[in-house]
């Protein structure tokens, strides 16, 4: 074992991965039973503790990309085996999940400490959210220290795996923000001469920015597992779509309903009125029909009194005799 691993505990990028036997919720397993396959080894916090508990899940459902990249995942914490298999049962119980990776049962911290998992400024005994990518030759290639609070991006470390992979095959490197099968660096030339052959390069493909920077496609990029990392953000895309349109058909429900609660409300108002002004209407007409029998009535009763009276009172009558218009009596 390297000294300053055995005296400190801390693992650089570049040196063999600290080998070790452990005992996991899939039995016993040691290092060197991986060689030839590359890890992501990682620690958490506790079990049943709630970031953890998403990270747990976010790397069960990423393990088949995971797998075709010829990468196995597994876990670390210091609880023991028993509180491993109850978390992982109480997970599988409310989620249907089936944690497909061992985790490790480090219940004296001997491989914490090897790996520098703990960090005595924030916990004695807790290891904090440590990633170690390691290769199939068993060398550390990336770690990743993530604080007690903050889950990891689990995307991003399979992207990671998939460019140092891609970059070893290719003998090149990954720019910012590189995902599968883009263009990757090319490594800068090493005498005046290559320099001079790049800057022609780059003046005719328009492929870079100097003769220190320029870009090419890999040669060697495997298709079926290109899509994995894009896979995970796409199903987070997604997820979030779907949400997203869920959320927009709810409101859109409640629009339509706000909508037809205000047209029925308009409607209802304005049958209210259309029946209110149906109702006056009606009370007019009956009013004025009324009012016209009235009126009738009181006609027919002065042309009653009329005749009756015509009756008893006899007109004067006129007379015409030698042109001259005599008054007869009143009978």
């Amino acid at each position: 074992m390297d000294y300053e691993v055995m005296m400190n505990g801390n693992v650089k990028i570049g040196q063999i991965a600290p080998d070790f036997e452990a005992t996991t919720t899939m039995g016993n397993i040691a290092l060197n039973d991986y060689k030839g396959k590359w890890i992501v080894l990682f620690s958490h916090p506790g079990d049943f503790t709630p970031v953890c508990t998403t990270e747990i899940i976010a790397f069960a459902r990423a393990n088949p990309y995971f797998e075709k990249i010829n990468t196995f995942l597994i876990g670390l914490s210091i609880d023991s085996n028993s509180s491993h298999l109850a978390w992982m049962y109480d997970i599988y119980c409310k989620t249907g999940i089936i944690i497909p990776f061992p985790i490790i049962a480090d219940r004296n911290g001997e491989i914490a400490r090897k790996y520098g998992m703990i960090s005595t400024s924030v916990s004695n005994t807790e290891t904090v959210r440590n990633v170690y990518i390691i290769d199939d030759k068993q060398k550390i290639r990336a770690i990743l220290v993530y604080p007690m609070n903050i889950g990891r991006n689990i995307s991003e470390i399979l992207r990671i795996v998939k460019a140092l992979q891609t970059a070893d095959s290719n003998k090149q490197m990954t720019p910012a923000n590189w995902m599968p099968c883009e263009q990757m660096i090319v490594p800068m030339p090493q005498t005046f001469e290559s320099l001079q052959n790049r800057i022609r390069s780059i003046e005719q493909n328009r492929n870079g920015m100097s003769w220190y920077l320029s870009f090419k496609n890999p040669e060697i990029c495997e298709i079926d597992t290109m899509p994995c990392n894009n896979r995970i953000n796409e199903y987070n895309q997604n997820l979030y779509a779907n949400n997203m349109e869920q959320a927009r058909e709810n409101k859109y429900m409640t629009n339509n309903f706000e909508e037809n609660r205000n047209d029925n409300f308009n409607k209802n108002q304005t049958q209210k009125i259309t029946s209110n002004e149906t109702q006056n209407l009606n009370r007019d007409i009956t009013y004025k029909a009324k009012e016209n029998e009235k009126i009738e009535n009181r006609n027919n009763e002065n042309k009653t009194n009329i005749k009756q009276n015509t009756n008893h009172i006899q007109m004067p009558k006129f007379q015409q005799k030698n042109n001259t218009i005599q008054w007869k009596n009143f009978r």
